[in-house]
């Protein structure tokens, strides 16, 4: 039996997410091949917690834990943290230098992607087509003409780095922008502007199953509000259709971008992009490397209606991060 420790929380907005995905991992995870064990990381503490809701605090020094006398240590970490540390590369880095094997992708490829504005900059010179982007960062001057003239209206105005659509806005009057940018600020201290893009958007899960690069059925996402904010991805305002009412022609163009961007990063573990389509082009968004595992995410979704269960996908995700490199 192997000892995995599901990290799950987090230093960010999307704490609570976390949490709730990594009780799924903890549910619906093999018990007769692991050992389960939920890990709480918090800014103010790093704990196991116990069914009974006990908590032993974790030794950072080896990622081990004191339990009544015994020491207790983990053979692979399921990562199952939104946002930073566990999709910024912090954790991955972490682990590494301990040895200790974990479930999603390296360190580089954490930071990379997380970053909104690296990650679209890489992809561009492989043919990978993005929106029209303004960069700013806390304390630049704000030229709001010069934005509208670069990007047009309506924009988004985001934070870089940060997920779950906190902090982002659909601004549609040059009024609207100022304020914008300062609820961007509150999140993170980097902006990314970007053109509207009029289309239908779509959620593209791609992951190593079984070894081979797998993309999952893609979701068409029919949003209520304004655009995929948080209370469509997780207040039910929003119709997630899977596999996703585009022709066929256009799906195999969607998964050969989503599976390009995937091994150009040499990514590992899950991943899931966000792309609208535009007069039958996908303009890439972001890519998620730690998204969403509650029985109602996307990925799980996709999973479901490609015939692999809960179970499987995390189990061969565990396999996976056990192999030698």
């Amino acid at each position: 039996m192997k000892n995995v420790a599901i990290i799950m929380g987090g230093y960010s907005s999307e704490y609570q997410i976390s949490l709730t995905s990594g009780g799924v991992v903890y549910s619906y995870l093999d018990k007769t091949k692991y050992k389960a064990f939920k890990i709480h990381i918090f800014k103010e503490k790093w704990v196991y917690v116990t069914d009974s809701g006990s908590e032993y605090p974790i030794n950072k020094n080896d990622f081990s834990v004191d339990v009544d006398g015994k020491k207790l240590t983990f053979d692979v970490v399921f990562n199952a943290i939104h946002g930073t540390p566990g999709e910024d590369g912090l954790m991955q880095a972490y682990f590494e230098l301990l040895g200790i094997p974990q479930t999603s992708c390296d360190y580089y490829q954490s930071a990379l992607t997380f970053n909104k504005r690296d990650l679209l900059s890489v992809l561009k010179p492989y043919g990978i087509k993005t929106a029209t982007s303004y960069y700013l960062n806390l304390g630049d001057d704000i030229d709001a003409d010069l934005i509208i003239k670069t990007v047009g209206l309506p924009c988004f105005v985001k934070p870089n780095k940060s997920g779950s659509s906190f902090g982002i806005s659909k601004v549609k009057t040059i009024e609207e922008l100022l304020p914008a940018i300062e609820n961007a600020y509150k999140e993170d201290n980097e902006i990314i502007i970007e053109s509207f893009l009029d289309g239908v958007e779509v959620s593209v899960g791609v992951i190593n199953y079984k070894g081979k690069v797998t993309v999952l059925p893609i979701t068409e996402i029919v949003s209520e509000n304004d655009f995929f904010d948080y209370e469509a991805k997780y207040l039910g305002k929003s119709q997630e259709i899977t596999p996703a009412r585009i022709s066929d022609e256009l799906k195999q163009k969607v998964e050969t971008v989503a599976k390009r961007a995937y091994e150009v990063l040499k990514m590992k573990g899950f991943s899931r992009s966000e792309f609208i389509i535009v007069d039958n082009e996908p303009y890439m968004l972001e890519m998620n490397t730690i998204p969403g595992m509650t029985t109602e995410s996307i990925l799980p979704q996709q999973a479901k209606v490609a015939g692999i269960s809960l179970t499987e996908l995390f189990d061969n995700a565990i396999e996976l991060a056990l192999k030698p490199n």
